[in-house]
């Protein structure tokens, strides 16, 4: 279940930083108010999910998955481009997701 809440926050910070920027700088109402009750969201989950495991892994993950998914979104929905640097610095990100979760001691599983 941990692990699941952390998808959850992860999920949902997601969706409250690319409506951030839909907001323009909450003058939008309808994202504006997407913005925050996702980030509540998301932390009440992390709250959660911090139960099970340690904060630095915890903090690693999620804003290391939350990182790849705005660029993603970035890209295909607004358009903004990524040169070769953000692109192997978004691949090293990854890689240390994977690594921490696949052989870090730190994760229970």
């Amino acid at each position: 279940m941990t692990w699941l809440y952390l998808a959850i926050a992860i999920v949902a910070e997601v969706i409250a930083t690319s409506n951030l920027q839909s907001s323009m700088g909450f003058t939008k109402l309808g994202p504006s108010i997407i913005t925050i009750m996702s980030y509540i969201i998301s932390f009440y989950f992390l709250s959660l999910a911090l139960k099970q495991i340690p904060i630095g892994i915890a903090y690693a993950i999620w804003s290391g998955v939350g990182i790849v998914a705005l660029a993603c979104i970035g890209y295909f929905f607004y358009k903004q481009t990524l040169d070769i640097a953000a692109m192997i610095g978004l691949g090293l990100i990854i890689l240390g997701v994977v690594i921490i979760n696949v052989f870090s001691k730190s994760v229970g599983h």
